[in-house]
């Protein structure tokens, strides 16, 4: 596909990831079963299970440079006994491989029980649209990029019903997403937190340095402040409050979304770009009924 990409359909995907679950109750109900809370929970079904296991580096955003925040859920799912931690790697026990059977298999039967707003030939058009786009992006991408699409395969669940095969393409479309963008300030030559802290200034987030670091939780005040020491060394930010970029480094990181959006679409086929309004539309109605 060329340019003009569709970018009006990048926020449907987190907009159907966000809803699509939302009166989905078995996460509280195994709260109470397995007396844990929801970060807990979560850390065992949401990080250890998607990415296949790994340190808290793997599983959680690259953004970061500290992971304490993690430590109370992480202990208490070990202490449930649905993980567990060796020399900071962090795998399922079959207890928890179990849970996450357990999780999909009622996804599953919850999904498939939901009313759609399409009729049942347009849901499944629609699902194998966007799983084709996923599948392009995909082989466009190259695999040394491929962080997150693997843990599309590993969550998937039974595509034989049309909305389950929609959560499928879209939870793997929103991972090449990522992987996407993660290629494209990497070939820009940044690392993550730099990247997260040339954002937030970028978008005007912060008042002054103290301010940056107070929106910053997932890193520590120094590295930030290495950061920014290294942002306006290369003339990407300017010296002083409020911390805001320069021309240069408003270029250079919007030259980042520009790059990740063509990473993206690029290798999407023709006929689906030319089917861009109808997924627009169909897309919104089934998130809008959630």
């Amino acid at each position: 596909m060329r340019p003009p990409y569709p970018l009006e359909l990048v926020p449907l995907f987190p907009d159907f990831l966000t809803k699509r679950r939302a009166k989905f109750t078995l996460p509280l109900r195994l709260m109470e079963e397995l007396k844990i809370d929801r970060p807990a929970l979560f850390f065992a079904i949401g990080a250890v299970a998607p990415q296949g296991g790994g340190r808290f580096s793997e599983m959680w955003n690259p953004y970061a440079t500290q992971w304490d925040q993690h430590l109370p859920a992480s202990s208490a799912a070990r202490d449930a006994g649905l993980v567990q931690e060796k020399d900071g790697r962090w795998d399922l026990t079959p207890a928890g491989r179990d849970l996450v059977k357990r999780v999909r298999r009622e996804a599953d039967t919850y999904l498939a029980s939901l009313p759609s707003p399409l009729a049942a030939d347009d849901l499944s058009r629609l699902a194998s649209l966007i799983a084709r786009a996923f599948d392009a992006t995909s082989a466009s991408l190259e695999r040394r990029w491929h962080s997150h699409i693997p843990r599309a395969a590993r969550m998937a669940g039974d595509g034989t019903h049309p909305m389950v095969a929609l959560e499928n393409a879209i939870y793997g479309i929103w991972q090449a997403r990522d992987d996407c963008h993660m290629a494209a300030w990497q070939q820009a030559g940044l690392d993550g937190p730099t990247l997260d802290t040339l954002t937030r200034i970028w978008r005007a987030e912060a008042s002054s340095e103290d301010d940056l670091a107070a929106k910053l939780t997932s890193q520590r005040p120094a590295d930030i402040a290495g950061q920014l020491a290294r942002l306006r060394r290369d003339g990407l930010v300017v010296a002083g409050d409020p911390p805001r970029t320069t021309d240069k480094g408003a270029r250079a990181r919007q030259a980042i979304e520009d790059e990740t959006d063509r990473l993206f679409f690029t290798g999407w086929p023709d006929d689906i770009g030319s089917e861009a309004g109808w997924i627009r539309e169909k897309l919104a109605a089934v998130n809008a009924s959630f």
